[in-house]
């Protein structure tokens, strides 16, 4: 994360001249998104890394998760309960969608599991975004799901910690709020330009700190399942069912089990991600979420909770976020160095494509940088056939693990290796 702050920090002073308050965004930004895409990383890992679950439906338990909680503790169609109800919630409500997923999805083979679960997740959006449960009466009470109009979700939390009233600034702040928000108001940095942090930037980046501490929690948390004899199991289940099941182990039940932890864990880290930004929409969900998720799991090595996390900050910084930055980077470049200015990008891949044959490269490049987030599915594309080829293990993977918790490579008694 050094070495990308470092990457990112000269690249947004130096080309793009960006003011301090603009740095420490950007830097807060990467955070954020590295730290939410680690605990997805680390929840989907529990299914296909340990037991070897093909679940496809990671964004149809986060949208379980964030909905339920917004519907428990929203202030629009919600109940308006305090927020550790509705985060409760939310999980719980994950972890039994798991349940009733699992039951049928998981006597299923892989492709058949992987269908399953995609399917459900559409159902679960499609759902979301009907009309029927857009406003519904529950205890004389107004709720439901806003539909494709979306649903509010309540205030950040961690405003709490800098407001008296997080609903409403004009309350004034708490002696915490006053005393930073005079600090970083004020801040200076050396050979960046601009005085001062916004106080909406200081919040994000104490939610972002949080955040990384919950990403160590859930690190903490599926490494002692990982060594647990629960853990052992589901590696076995991974490498052979039918082993384990012989062994006298109900594989089932184990699965199910996995199934629903790892669903939660899918819930919360949705309430983490999309319930922080006070508005959510069944958009928000779409398969190609799970996609992003699973390219982070196969980048970092299923298997690893390490590689999970490596996984999860490799895709959002250099792959997610990188290509838009780079975008606004090398038309400054390019002009610094050879005087090229991009103009307006063309409006068709041909218009952009027929000056090449007269060496004018400036259509070509321009239409590019325009389409850039389009582009970015084909390097996608690009690195999953690489890695496949290559290392199809990931940067940290190992899918081969002995069953023991212990190294029995030693012999018995300190009486080195034994025949």
């Amino acid at each position: 994360m050094l070495a990308l702050y470092v990457v990112f920090g000269v690249a947004m002073v130096v080309f793009l001249e960006l003011p301090l308050n603009g740095l420490v965004n950007t830097l807060r930004r990467i955070t954020f998104l590295s730290a939410v895409y680690a605990m997805l990383v680390l929840a989907l890992n529990l299914h296909w890394g340990y037991t070897g679950l093909f679940n496809i439906g990671v964004a149809g338990f986060m949208a379980i998760g964030v909905y339920t909680m917004a519907i428990i503790s929203g202030p629009e169609l919600g109940l308006g309960l305090p927020l550790p109800l509705g985060i409760v919630g939310g999980v719980l409500a994950s972890a039994l969608v798991g349940l009733i997923a699992a039951l049928p999805a998981l006597r299923l083979d892989a492709d058949y599991l992987a269908i399953v679960t995609v399917a459900f997740s559409e159902i679960i959006r499609l759902t979301l975004n009907s009309s029927v449960f857009a406003e519904m009466t529950l205890f004389g009470t107004t709720v439901g799901t806003g539909g494709g109009q979306g649903i509010r979700t309540p205030e950040n939390p961690i405003r709490a910690i800098f407001y008296t009233d997080p609903g409403d600034t004009s309350a004034g702040l708490t002696p915490v709020g006053d005393v930073l928000f005079e600090v970083t108001g004020s801040l200076k940095v050396f050979l960046v330009s601009g005085v001062g942090i916004r106080d909406s930037v200081v919040i994000g980046l104490a939610y972002v700190i949080a955040l990384v501490a919950i990403v160590a929690a859930f690190y903490w948390l599926l490494r002692r399942i990982g060594n647990s004899p629960f853990g052992r199991v589901l590696k076995a289940i991974r490498e052979d069912e039918m082993v384990a099941n012989s062994l006298g182990k109900d594989t089932q039940l184990f699965k199910i089990k996995t199934f629903m932890v790892g669903c939660a864990l899918m819930g919360l880290a949705g309430i983490l991600w999309r319930g922080s930004t006070g508005f959510t929409i069944p958009s928000d969900y779409m398969p190609i979420q799970t996609f992003y998720i699973f390219l982070a799991l196969i980048i970092g090595g299923a298997g690893s909770n390490t590689g999970s996390v490596l996984g999860g900050i490799v895709f959002a910084t250099l792959l997610f976020e990188g290509p838009p930055q780079l975008a606004r980077i090398i038309p400054v470049l390019l002009d610094d160095l050879f005087g090229l200015q991009i103009t307006d990008a063309p409006n068709t891949s041909i218009e952009a494509i027929a000056p090449l044959s007269s060496l004018d490269v400036t259509p070509f490049i321009a239409y590019s940088l325009e389409n850039i987030s389009t582009l970015r599915f084909i390097f996608l594309g690009v690195l999953i056939v690489y890695l496949m080829q290559n290392r199809p293990e990931g940067l940290l993977g190992h899918r081969k693990e002995s069953a023991a918790a212990v190294d029995l490579s030693a012999g018995r008694n300190g009486g080195g290796d034994r025949e």
